[in-house]
């Protein structure tokens, strides 16, 4: 997936507040994650992840050697570090399942995490379109995967997981028109 300047700002803009429908693209990519604990303070958890490396994507010199981590959010940085022992639980638990997850192998530092929103990567096959709380502790999350049913999306699992995702689901493609209902419905 090509990301651009403009395409990153508009991503940034979703992540920030939900999109409208009429924005949407035919077919977005879900996710079903379930949660432990409430499911809105999970997805505000997850945005504020996704949040300042989006923001970096448009905004960092990615020639240099380690990009400004400020806006990421402590329990994240501390997850993604040599010692996460001094992240939060859900965190830890998220970390050891995305090792389980890929078999056994290592988690994402900070830095190789953040690299992965540089517009010239090509390894992000996904951009953010929105995450609804669909129960108390299940949450949808919608990627735009331009329509693609297979996409690298291994740093949003890591985010997904150690935001405090329990078990994973997906992606399946759906047509818009199935985030927008539940978009409505949950308002």
């Amino acid at each position: 997936m090509m990301h651009t300047c403009d395409s990153l700002a508009a991503e940034l803009q979703r992540v920030r507040s939900r999109p409208g429908a009429a924005a949407a693209p035919p077919v977005l990519s879900l996710f079903v994650v379930d949660v432990q604990g409430d499911a809105a303070e999970y997805a505000r958890r997850l945005r504020s992840v996704i949040s300042p490396a989006v923001r970096l994507g448009s905004t960092a010199d990615f020639e240099q050697e380690s990009l400004p981590v400020d806006g990421v959010p402590d329990w994240f940085a501390a997850v993604s570090s040599q010692a996460p022992e001094q992240a939060p639980q859900f965190a830890r638990a998220g970390r050891d399942r995305y090792a389980e997850h890929i078999g056994g192998g290592r988690p994402w530092g900070l830095q190789d995490w953040l690299y992965r929103f540089d517009p010239d990567e090509d390894s992000r096959g996904w951009e953010w379109w929105d995450a609804t709380p669909v129960g108390p502790s299940r949450v949808h999350i919608w990627v735009d995967s331009w329509g693609e049913y297979s996409f690298g999306c291994q740093e949003l699992l890591w985010a997904a997981c150690t935001a405090g995702a329990v078990r994973i689901d997906g992606s399946a493609v759906h047509t818009s028109a199935v985030w927008s209902a539940e978009r409505d419905a949950t308002r």
